[in-house]
């Protein structure tokens, strides 16, 4: 049939399978958006109001509902807006389809339309390169429904992530006579299985331990491994905790849960896991902030203990711990092939040695109830950043779903909101860029418009996207935005307190007036767009406001006080930051700390 090129990216992503396309138009790809309203091709378009909330709501809508989506922009600065989005999804391992418009063939190099040409012609998809899994960029119309079945293959197949399409202006215009490729016929079929002497190895030092531990990171939730995972953890008696992305992994009210690791986690997943002789990792790449910076003995002591590390990509085994198996493989069939590798018998001789390390459990997790139910269970005000977080958690259904911000509601969250379920927790865990959560809280709602979906941010990260509550009511999206006001970039604060000892631009205060702390009415602004709001200052009023917020049908923001001396959440691990030359007692308190480092 004779197509387009517009045509061809429109109808390829119909019959791909995307429900919806958001994205901001402009002359660079208005004849490709033009497409989406032909017949064959005709898919809901999401106008967002800046071009990096579309990449962040495609984020949000895949990693709740486990579908890619698409989000496309014009050239020039629409285009190099998406990079924060796409270095997002890209560390995260989340597939996006992006496509955006390009110089026409005929004028690139010349400096127009945008195009940025001084080191290379058309130079856009070399910066687009270091933030996807490929970039690609059409020359002639052709070649599109090629493009457009690789794009999709790379997008999903092995580790996932986000992809660049780039289409010319003429290219978008000009017809051929084409077909669209049938997807399932250019798709890698199955998935990983993992070796079955890696298998065994892996099974028998599981079985030899005593004191096991899993730690389930992203990679378990985008594998579906969730169940496979507890079902392991209950056969040989193994505690699990989580990274950030692999919260909801396990349920976090199950007896092995110990929740978090790293520089925010609980206390308990940090004492547990560190005191391990054998770690089990599951999608997880040890960053920094979910190892403590490798300081032995505050997440993880490798060694002396034993990991096997179980991952999708090569590219992660050994990168920054010694492995005892490394396990190239999807996490499910890997996790399932472990299950079958252990017999009933072995279970119950390593099950009948593990009475000493479920007491330890149970001690530790007593114990991080005590710390942290004084800051959840206050009824001070302005509200400790945890306050909220409990409230909400009685009022909102288990299979809801939270989408935190970055700073100190990210750490808070992850402490403070158990989960229940896998892909209910949602968090933008390596990258954490501002302005992340409300767009990609309308991306998860769209995802799954049967749960609950909440996103909590601070105020410093709403305003970086706080425009998108006129996309949250023009498309009436019934997302609930709770944010916590405690006027300043606190987790900043925080931190330059910490290993400073004073702190600068982390504080919104009136700077030319008397100092005073300055703020946006966040609730009247929400208000102004068009949607349900609420100011909550008393404590009697969080639970009941939040229920009407979850119950009012429609998009709706509630806009909490929270204190800014008590805003964040415990800090239970450590995390490699040097301080100035000129501080010499924290300098030699960093310096012993990086002493202890262990992946060098």
């Amino acid at each position: 049939m004779k197509l387009t090129g517009g045509q061809i990216v429109a109808r390829a992503l119909k019959e791909y399978g995307v429900d919806y396309v958001a994205g901001v138009p402009g002359h660079g790809i208005w004849s490709l958006f033009d497409a989406f309203l032909e017949k064959g091709s005709e898919i809901p378009f999401i106008q967002v109001m800046h071009e990096q909330s579309a990449v962040h709501m495609a984020d949000g809508y895949f990693r709740a509902g486990g579908r890619p989506m698409a989000c496309s922009t014009s050239i020039g600065p629409g285009a190099t807006n998406t990079i924060i989005g796409l270095a997002t999804c890209y560390t995260d391992s989340i597939p996006a389809f992006y496509v955006s418009g390009g110089p026409a063939t005929h004028m690139k190099g010349h400096g127009v339309m945008q195009e940025l040409e001084r080191q290379q012609e058309n130079a856009f998809p070399r910066i687009t390169e270091q933030v996807t899994k490929r970039a690609y960029k059409a020359g002639r119309v052709d070649e599109l429904p090629f493009i457009m079945h690789r794009a999709f293959n790379t997008m999903l197949s092995g580790r996932p992530g986000p992809v660049h399409v780039e289409v010319p202006m003429d290219i978008q215009t000009e017809a051929a006579d084409v077909d669209i490729h049938p997807l399932a016929h250019r798709m890698a079929v199955g998935v990983a299985y993992p070796d079955p002497v890696a298998v065994e190895k892996a099974a028998a030092l599981l079985l030899s331990a005593e004191r096991p531990v899993i730690v389930a990171g992203g990679g378990a939730i985008s594998a579906n491994a969730s169940a496979a995972l507890t079902v392991l953890a209950e056969k040989v008696g193994a505690a699990v905790s989580s990274t950030w992305n692999g919260k909801g992994a396990i349920s976090e009210d199950h007896p092995l849960a110990i929740g978090a690791v790293g520089q925010t986690g609980t206390s308990c997943g940090n004492q547990i896991t560190a005191s391990a002789d054998v770690v089990m990792s599951v999608g997880c790449r040890f960053t920094d902030w979910s190892a403590s910076s490798y300081r032995k003995g505050t997440s993880f002591s490798i060694p002396p203990g034993k990991l096997i590390h179980i991952d999708l990509d090569h590219h992660e085994i050994g990168k920054n711990y010694p492995t005892e198996v490394g396990i190239v493989a999807d996490a499910r069939a890997t996790l399932e092939a472990l299950i079958a590798a252990i017999s009933d018998q072995q279970s119950a001789r390593a099950l009948a040695r593990r009475e000493k390390f479920l007491t330890d459990i149970r001690i530790a997790k007593a114990e991080w109830e005590a710390m942290l139910a004084p800051r959840r269970d206050s009824h001070e005000a302005p509200f400790t950043s945890q306050r909220p977080l409990g409230a909400l958690r009685k009022v909102m259904d288990r299979s809801g779903i939270i989408l935190a911000g970055s700073g100190n509601t990210q750490g808070a969250v992850k402490q403070t909101f158990p989960v229940y379920e896998p892909r209910t927790h949602i968090t933008s865990g390596s990258f954490s860029p501002m302005g992340w959560a409300v767009p990609a809280a309308l991306g998860a709602k769209l995802a799954q418009p049967d749960r609950q979906v909440v996103a909590v941010v601070g105020d410093g990260d709403f305003m970086m996207s706080l425009p998108e509550m006129g996309t949250a009511v023009m498309n009436g999206i019934p997302a609930v935005f709770l944010v916590q006001n405690n006027r300043g970039y606190m987790s900043i604060r925080g931190g330059q307190r910490k290993f400073m000892g004073r702190h600068i631009a982390s504080e919104f205060n009136r700077h030319k007036g008397n100092g005073e702390p300055y703020t946006a009415n966040i609730a009247e602004v929400a208000k102004n767009f068009g949607m349900e709001a609420w100011k909550v200052e008393e404590s009697d009023q969080l639970e009941k406001t939040l229920k009407k917020a979850l119950d009012c049908g429609g998009p709706a923001l509630v806009e909490v006080t929270t204190s800014r001396d008590a805003a964040g959440p415990f800090v239970t691990g450590w995390w490699d930051f040097p301080s100035p030359a000129y501080y010499g007692k924290e300098q030699a308190e960093y310096s012993a700390g990086r002493a202890l480092e262990q992946h060098m």
